[in-house]
């Protein structure tokens, strides 16, 4: 049976002092994390900071021809809304949930509050905004320098990092957007890993076989990335230890239903709030 849900399931929110913790607590709200919903539109109000538990979130940008761009993802181990602590009031990218779960959400004067009393909340999202930087930077690079197939293997490791499980709920057309190129790329190159037993990819499900080899594939930039969150942030991301057994199940809190209208929904930079 999955465990209830609990703001600690949340890095940041976990390694806070009991005291803040429990100041907080009352402020956080749970809430369902559906794919494609639209946690920040573009240039819109930001009412809310949120803290993913099970869920993760991409950010993108969406040129005015409609070709998008992730430039990050956020699961357990940070926040989303760093503008509301950063001097800013919205953001001229779109967060948009792209794997299925909960997250807590807090009203955005509370975060500032407790932003502005300079404890352990201040310093652990100076930090994550720190490692956000340095995966949007490293994000730049590796589009401009590296293979797609090196991108692709970058960007699966990434939401496998910040799932419990080895399988990912991505159409071909959703991984274009998130890679801003032709979906026949992403045809070849996913093609190639599966040629190669790396992956199995059937009707926008990816099961990863052989992680190990995903890694060697990938370029320096996943490392780079994922050592820099493990130095700067709590909760290292790691991959279990017990590779064998987590690779036994599913992610079964993927939500499933509607999958195809939703990330078709996402594409087009339109809002799912349902």
């Amino acid at each position: 049976m999955s465990s209830p849900h609990s703001p600690q399931q949340n890095h940041i929110l976990a390694a806070l002092p009991a005291a803040d913790y429990v100041r907080l607590l009352p402020d956080l709200e749970l809430m369902p994390m559906p794919l494609g919903r639209v946690v920040y539109e573009s240039g819109g109000p930001m009412g809310y900071l949120y803290f993913p538990t099970t869920s993760i979130v991409s950010k993108f940008y969406v040129m005015e021809s409609g070709a998008s761009a992730e430039i990050e993802i956020t699961g357990n181990e940070g926040l989303v809304g760093i503008s509301l602590f950063m001097g800013g009031e919205n953001t001229p990218a779109q967060s948009v949930v792209h794997s299925a779960g909960h997250g807590y959400r807090i009203k955005a004067d509370i975060m500032k509050r407790e932003f502005a009393r300079g404890g352990q909340l201040q310093h652990l999202a100076l930090r994550f905004a720190q490692a956000l930087i340095t995966q949007m930077a490293q994000t730049a690079v590796c589009n401009r320098h590296h293979t797609l197939d090196q991108q692709l293997c970058r960007r699966l490791l990434l939401s496998l990092d910040r799932l419990p499980c080895n399988e990912l709920v991505m159409t071909q057309e959703l991984i274009s957007n998130m890679l801003g190129v032709r979906r026949e790329g992403v045809t070849e190159a996913a093609g190639k890993l599966q040629a190669d037993g790396l992956i199995h990819y059937s009707r926008g499900h990816i099961s990863v076989l052989d992680r190990a080899k995903l890694e060697d594939r990938a370029c320096e930039c996943y490392a780079v990335v994922k050592n820099e969150y493990s130095r700067l942030l709590p909760g290292r991301i790691n991959f279990p230890a017990d590779r064998a057994s987590t690779f036994q199940r599913p992610c079964f809190q993927l939500e499933r239903t509607n999958m195809t209208a939703r990330l078709l929904a996402l594409s087009r930079g339109s809002a799912v709030t349902s």
